[in-house]
């Protein structure tokens, strides 16, 4: 069956090969991940995968060291599963031994990444090498039709190849050591850190620049390759894959460039490996970092038509962080509630935005936990806040202090100055201060007896095609099984269990009518009880002994029989 119709779930972590060294590497449970598979939908509500899931991602704690990639594959899922299993062995096995300076974990970090790339390509080696050899018995400078025609099992061979060596993969990789943020990227997966004000004001910076056909500095090194920046913008493609300007592997964009036709002018390979690094580092003011793939955002922003599609998705994360009670059930249910959005704009929408939604693609989201509360954590290492980072700042909140600040809706988000160059920073105003008493807020919320209170409204900037409106507390107001079971379970916790003289909790149902009943039974009205209660079998059961024992009497009988003839 052609891959684009295979319909098969795909399992995270369930990739080529059935284990890898990566599997005994200690898990970072400051973090967590939450995923769905690409989809394309139908009118009647049902939905298949266009493609085999091509997202890996990893969170890893090894000493002092904290890492974590997120890989967004294309033209299948050998690239980005690759580099998952490969960029952790060129982290941590002590190449960062003596580097303690930005220079020296940049150059440690692009070392990485080129040794990644160079070794998925030497694990594609044999198939190049066939390329090369049945490439060489077709006719110098035959065309494509031609080709066809006259020796169309060479051309066969050919495509079967080509599809062997196709892909790649974008690369983000976050690395925190010593209180330092390092983040490397190639493609347009992005990292967001979010930073809590003095003022109470949810800021949200993007770390990374997002390497396609609209990043004008991009544009400017092809230029300066010898490519036509019109044709480039014109064509919205770099060979015949996504608009990647950097990746990891790819080869026909790489060492096949000269095959493509817009690609063949440049004096050298157009789509590089090399990483942007950037540093940053963290204090008692950073809340959560965020690592997404492109499919996260493209979905929101699709489906929405938002213009600040970063501050959204933060703004949704830190929502479901006084929700959930696991980092990954937060990513997950920021993936899910995206999911929704997207699909029922598909359902709901005009035709303009109906178009823009027919599908998606993969989406995969890392959630890393600095500062930002988890209300409703459970006694478990996936809580966030249990285990302290050695290299991460962890602050508690105070009591008399309201938990987090979350933003209300887009029309509150301001763009400031900042960031890595056009990069803006997004503010989320806050519905609270930081450090408010407990009782100036109950008030506030009308007497609601709460300590975090999220509102928010995203709608679409197009028209009124779609508007989600979310609301969420502490309290028994939310909607759903989810907001019954955290409304039960927080009042278990907040209420003291009392226990009588011997240990034991009292009791929630009254046995003593019981009691006095069974007291008041004679021996027989006993055992006549004891056998009515007994489980008995729905079938009648089989002596197997005193069958046999029949059995070996007849035997005996006929046996004795055929003696006295």
């Amino acid at each position: 069956m052609p891959s684009h119709e295979r319909t098969t779930p795909p399992r995270v972590g369930l990739q080529d090969q059935p284990t890898s060294w990566t599997d005994d590497l200690p898990v970072c449970y400051l973090s967590g991940v939450g995923f769905s598979t690409n989809q394309i939908y139908r009118e009647d509500g049902f939905r298949r995968e266009e493609h085999e899931f091509e997202d890996r991602s990893f969170h890893f704690r090894v000493d002092d060291v904290y890492l974590y990639g997120l890989f967004d594959g294309h033209d299948g899922a050998r690239a980005s599963n690759f580099a998952a299993q490969r960029m952790p062995a060129e982290l941590l096995l002590g190449q960062l031994n003596g580097k303690s300076t930005d220079e020296g974990i940049k150059e440690v970090l692009q070392q990485a990444f080129n040794a990644v790339e160079k070794g998925f390509f030497e694990s594609i080696e044999d198939f190049l090498v066939q390329r090369i050899h049945v490439h060489q018995q077709l006719p110098e400078g035959i065309s494509g039709y031609d080709a066809a025609r006259q020796f169309p099992d060479l051309v066969d061979q050919l495509q079967r190849l080509d599809m062997e060596i196709a892909g790649g993969t974008t690369a983000t990789i976050a690395l925190i050591r010593d209180s330092k943020l390092s983040v490397a990227n190639v493609g347009n997966s992005r990292a967001l850190v979010c930073k809590r004000s003095p003022e109470g004001m949810l800021r949200v910076t993007q770390l990374t620049n997002d390497h396609t056909l609209a990043n004008e500095d991009e544009i400017q090194r092809l230029t300066q390759l010898g490519l036509d920046p019109e044709k480039l913008c014109h064509s919205r493609k770099l060979g015949n894959h996504e608009v990647y300007t950097r990746c990891i592997g790819d080869y026909s964009v790489k060492g096949g460039y000269k095959d493509i036709e817009i690609l063949s002018p440049a004096v050298s390979e157009p789509v590089i490996t090399e990483p942007e690094v950037c540093s940053i580092q963290l204090d008692e003011s950073c809340s959560f970092l965020i690592l997404m793939t492109d499919g996260v955002y493209n979905t929101l922003v699709d489906a929405t038509g938002t213009q600040h599609v970063n501050a959204d998705i933060a703004s949704m994360v830190a929502s479901e962080f006084s929700v959930q009670s696991t980092l990954n059930g937060v990513a997950q249910a920021v993936i899910d509630r995206i999911v929704r959005i997207h699909h029922d704009s598909f359902m709901t929408a005009s035709n303009d935005v109906k178009q823009l939604c027919q599908k998606r693609d993969d989406m995969t989201l890392l959630v890393r936990n600095f500062n930002h509360p988890l209300p409703n954590a459970l006694s478990s290492p996936t809580s966030g806040g249990l285990h302290l980072p050695l290299s991460g700042p962890y602050n508690q909140a105070r009591n008399n202090e309201s938990p987090s600040v979350f933003p209300s809706n887009n029309n509150n988000i301001e763009a400031t100055p900042g960031g890595l160059q056009t990069k803006p920073i997004f503010v989320a105003k806050a519905l609270f201060q930081v450090g408010a008493p407990l009782g100036a807020l109950n008030k506030t919320l009308s007497g609601t007896n709460t300590n975090t209170v999220m509102s928010g409204t995203f709608q679409s900037t197009r028209s009124s095609a779609y508007t989600s409106t979310y609301t969420s507390s502490n309290d028994s107001t939310q909607s759903g099984d989810q907001g019954l079971f955290n409304s039960y379970r927080n009042r278990s916790i907040h209420h003291t269990i009392e226990l009588d003289e011997d240990g034991r909790i009292e009791p929630y149902v009254d046995f003593s009518d019981f009691y006095a009943a069974m007291a008041k039974l004679t021996d027989s009205q006993r055992e006549t009880l004891d056998a009515d209660v007994k489980p008995q079998p729905t079938y009648e059961t089989i002596n197997e002994e005193a069958e046999a024992e029949k059995v070996a009497e007849k035997d005996d009988s006929k046996d004795d029989g055929n003696v006295s003839q």
